[in-house]
């Protein structure tokens, strides 16, 4: 299993934060490689709730990935599984408020972590584990600068 993990501060109280990571259909017009998202379950966003998201991968080209909720705890943390190629996924969104200079501003924090499931996996992680991990850091770090601009932030999160 490898683990990657990030936290980066966005200049925004977490219940704002939370709202946008939290509603589905408008993804695609915050996040900078989203150009697609379809429900895959109907009712409230919670325990359960899937979708589908088309990103851009680096290299032009379109990648589906899908995501089910394995647990909320508004408006602090997210825990969400994608199933992969011989690994699967679990992501954790951690959002703590941090009060500074009388502003409010929340502490973000993305847990990715990849479970090889099949023996290909394992071997893959062996063999490509370090550029791995730098990659999702990298979409990770992005994703949370996304987020920071569609929250109203400076247009950046800043580092922690």
């Amino acid at each position: 299993m490898s683990t990657v993990t990030v936290t980066e501060f966005i200049e925004a109280p977490a219940a704002d934060v939370w709202a946008l990571l939290a509603e589905l259909p408008v993804r695609v017009d915050w996040l900078s490689t989203v150009g697609g998202v379809e429900l895959l379950t109907p009712g409230r966003f919670g325990p359960g709730t899937a979708w589908r998201e088309t990103r851009t991968r680096p290299d032009g080209g379109d990648q589906a990935e899908e995501f089910v909720v394995l647990a909320v705890t508004p408006p602090h943390q997210l825990v969400l599984s994608s199933p992969g190629i011989g690994v699967d996924y679990r992501i954790t969104w951690t959002l703590r408020t941090v009060q500074r200079r009388r502003r409010s501003r929340t502490a973000v924090t993305v847990e990715h972590e990849a479970v090889p499931i099949a023996p290909y996996g394992r071997v893959m992680a062996l063999l490509f584990g370090g550029l791995a991990a730098r990659a999702v850091e990298g979409a990770i770090r992005r994703d949370i600068a996304d987020l920071a601009a569609a929250v109203g932030a400076s247009g950046t999160a800043v580092a922690a």
